[in-house]
């Protein structure tokens, strides 16, 4: 097995230096220095982890013009879903996550927008397998994890309308928490579950020490984890927002925020040991998603035999000020002082019989 790994890197070695020299004859002499900066950071070492000066090398075509990021990103996707090397294509993934994190505009933008179709599982790594040797099949593994989290990841950021772990899009708390209570429920509840659906997938990832500590799965999982941090706080706000919501949340609403919350519950075990960093915080927003969820639960429901009914007879409608006058027409809304909304768009006055519980 020894043999075979040390001729396995020698002719990884090999495969470098000729695609090294390859682009060197065959290359655009005005993109040669893009694709030998990608070779260079995607090689097929299964042991090193992308050079930074490399990384940095590929990042600075984002500082140019909109058609050399775009060349950038094309000659990174053309690699990734060519290659059929685990140490490539994990490499690859890895230069795109950078990209989103520290990436500029122009380079995210593209990236974002590659291919023009977007859509789910538009990286093409699904069904990725390298069975050369147990670590190339163990990596080949986290190709196809990390690729569908990359995915979730872009496809949260546009649902949010920005990079979410880039260091570009970093934004004030303040600013944050005012765009997000301008949102109305229904974009609001969108934003929460995308960020769920992101949970959710890193909370999928398996146990890493089936990769005995490789270097490269290290790398992702810190990278991975950086991004959990940020994911929670984004979260913690939506979640803080519904609090202020409570008393003007729909039925349906209700149910499907109650849904969201608990599906994040779900991952809360097996997200415990994916960040050491900021546990008091992280505790923090998970009691408050906890606690969140009891309330709406409280507030307008309560279970029983597995379903969630209405409490209120549906010809008694309460007339309290929190629904307004009767004056109010279908569509209108009503802006407290605290900034938030109450939409009485599809608000319906009778209560539904019963609807599943949330499993």
């Amino acid at each position: 097995m020894g043999r075979v790994t040390i001729l396995r890197d020698l002719i990884g070695i090999i495969k470098d230096k000729a695609s090294q020299s390859k682009a060197a004859l065959v290359s655009n002499p005005k993109t040669l220095s893009l694709h030998l900066a990608l070779l260079r950071a995607t090689t097929h070492d299964p042991f090193t982890s992308p050079d930074p000066r490399h990384l940095a090398a590929v990042l600075s075509f984002g500082h140019s013009s909109r058609a050399t990021a775009s060349t950038a990103i094309e000659a990174l996707m053309d690699r990734l879903q060519t290659t059929r090397d685990a140490s490539v294509a994990i490499k690859c993934l890895i230069t795109i996550h950078h990209i989103v994190k520290r990436g500029s505009f122009i380079l995210q933008d593209q990236l974002s927008v590659f291919p023009s179709t977007g859509g789910r599982n538009y990286l093409k790594l699904s069904n990725f397998r390298d069975n050369t040797t147990p670590l190339t099949w163990e990596l080949s593994y986290w190709v196809r994890w990390y690729a569908l989290y990359l995915e979730n990841l872009l496809s949260t950021s546009r649902v949010l309308g920005f990079f979410l772990c880039s260091i570009s899009s970093s934004v004030d708390k303040d600013k944050e928490e005012e765009k997000v209570s301008s949102l109305i429920n229904s974009e609001l509840l969108k934003e929460i579950n995308s960020l769920v659906n992101l949970v959710e997938q890193i909370s999928k990832r398996r146990d890493s020490s089936h990769a005995n500590d490789n270097i490269l799965v290290d790398e992702v999982l810190g990278l991975v984890g950086e991004d959990y941090l940020s994911s929670i706080k984004e979260v913690s706000i939506r979640v803080s927002e519904f609090r202020e919501r409570l008393s003007c949340l729909s039925f349906v609403d209700s149910v499907e925020l109650v849904c969201a919350l608990k599906r994040l519950e779900d991952c809360k075990e097996r997200l415990l040991s994916l960040s050491e960093r900021k546990q008091v915080l992280i505790e923090t927003v998970w009691d408050s998603i906890s606690e969140i969820k009891d309330q709406v639960g409280s507030s307008n429901l309560y279970r029983e035999e597995g379903r969630l009914l209405t409490m209120r007879n549906r010809k008694r409608v309460s007339e309290s000020a929190r629904f307004g006058e009767q004056v109010l027409k279908h569509g209108d809304s009503v802006k407290f002082s605290s900034g938030r909304f109450l939409s009485f768009n599809n608000f319906s006055f009778g209560s539904y019989e019963s609807i599943e519980s949330c499993g």
